[in-house]
């Protein structure tokens, strides 16, 4: 049974997931308070830094600009790529399987909130080369 104070959290309170590219703490999710259709996370892009074109099998994808300014690009149904300028207030869906890629083009970080469903896609990114464990705050 999952503790009602558990259905509350910030980015600090938990682990976040380090890439050369940024970070992702993900904030709801199974193995976070038991979120069982979704999980969700914030991404920070520090200035010139992006993810490189990926997917995620069998989700789909929610992405909203919290801060900053950068190209967002998604393919379409036919694989050829689409980039549009983003920011803050922006949303992006993503079709299940879709490719896609984020390049922070701003002068500051990038703030992304984003949201898988199904769950899952998070827990695959700690199989890549450049993911590194980074400890909660306090």
């Amino acid at each position: 049974m999952t503790d009602v104070r558990d259905l509350y959290k910030y980015p600090g309170d938990v682990d976040a997931f380090g890439f050369d590219w940024g970070q992702l703490s993900v904030t709801l999710g199974p193995t976070v308070n038991g979120a069982r259709r979704f999980s969700a996370a914030v991404v920070t892009v520090p200035p010139g830094q992006g993810h490189a074109r990926h997917n995620h099998p069998g989700s789909e994808e929610i992405i909203y600009i919290l801060e900053g300014e950068g190209e967002q690009m998604v393919e379409d149904e036919a694989g050829a790529p689409h980039t549009e300028t983003v920011r803050a207030g922006c949303s992006v869906y993503i079709p299940e399987s879709r490719f896609h890629s984020t390049l922070n083009t701003g002068e500051r970080t990038m703030r992304i909130f984003v949201v898988y469903a199904p769950a899952g896609p998070e827990e695959a990114l700690r199989d890549l080369p450049d993911f590194r464990l980074i400890a909660r705050e306090g």
